[in-house]
């Protein structure tokens, strides 16, 4: 029986018992296996993929929707991903090319490293900011911030609920109702009885993945940071917004240390909706 030409391969929806193959993608390209990480989209959002005929994907990608269900107002891609004996042969820009058609009029967006950014460009994707990977075992330094934080109950989730759709401008209810279950951390600061902000510390290999980190200012997302560092033993990992200055010198200050940047882009949209100077750290580069 002859092999399948890659053009005939057909593209296919991704569920949760994808997820040993995701994993074995993400091993394939070098990468963690990041079961957990593969887990919340594959879930709370959308799996595309093509099916090998060797065996396992030949390619994969994930897209978290936000906004109206069913009507979604922006589309976030995330672990887009070649085998690597079929790297350079198409396969990505064709998979990238059907997921940008399904999405239809929803505006996109995603976090490009150095390699993926001119196909996305050639998608029509248009970079609006920049994010910075730190990494490394936290050690306090500098003055305590003086802002109170605390464990996360399930009281305080209308308040978080609330403080994310203001931050991030669509409803994400999806998946911050998610983070109790994902992440091993979820921490809140209030004050005078109303939530100012929120983080989420969720299990990655060896590290404790930041994000998301949303707060009302650097002092309260630095607050959020060290009381999450205090609670593991792990490295810190996050990716921060480069116009945050002041945290990011904070950051590599207390040990954590730059690792890569990412592009921030978007399809249909100039900028990304909501708040970003109260926006520290995304989810994960792949749900935004």
């Amino acid at each position: 029986m002859s092999t399948p030409s890659l053009p005939a391969l057909s593209i296919r929806r991704l569920t949760l018992r994808d997820l040993a193959v995701c994993a074995d993608l993400s091993e394939d390209r070098g990468w963690p296996r990041e079961e957990h990480k593969w887990g919340l989209p594959l879930t709370a959002g959308k799996g595309y993929g093509i099916d090998a005929p060797d065996g396992g994907l030949v390619t994969a990608c994930v897209v978290t929707e936000y906004g109206t269900p069913g009507r979604p107002d922006l589309g976030a891609i995330g672990m887009v991903l070649v085998a690597k004996r079929y790297a350079r042969r198409g396969i990505g820009r064709r998979l990238m090319r059907y997921v940008v058609a399904e999405m239809g009029l929803t505006p996109l967006t995603l976090h490009a490293t150095p390699y993926g950014r001119p196909l996305y460009e050639e998608l029509g994707f248009k970079v609006t900011d920049r994010a910075e990977m730190v990494r490394g075992h936290f050690v306090p330094c500098g003055p305590e911030p003086q802002v109170a934080t605390r464990p996360a109950g399930a009281e305080d989730l209308a308040g978080i609920l609330r403080l994310d759709a203001e931050v991030f401008g669509l409803d994400r209810t999806h998946i911050v109702t998610r983070l109790p279950a994902f992440s091993d951390q979820l921490r809140v600061a209030e004050e005078n009885g109303r939530i100012t902000g929120y983080a989420a510390a969720w299990p990655n290999m060896d590290t404790h993945v930041v994000g998301p980190l949303i707060a009302r200012d650097t002092e309260t997302a630095k607050a959020l940071v060290t009381s999450l560092a205090a609670r593991t033993d792990r490295q810190l990992r996050t990716d921060i917004d480069v116009r945050h200055r002041e945290l990011l010198s904070w950051a590599k200050a207390c040990g954590l240390e730059s690792v890569g940047f990412n592009d921030v882009m978007t399809y249909g949209i100039s900028d990304l909706p909501g708040n970003w100077t109260r926006r520290f750290a995304p989810l994960s580069v792949a749900a935004g």
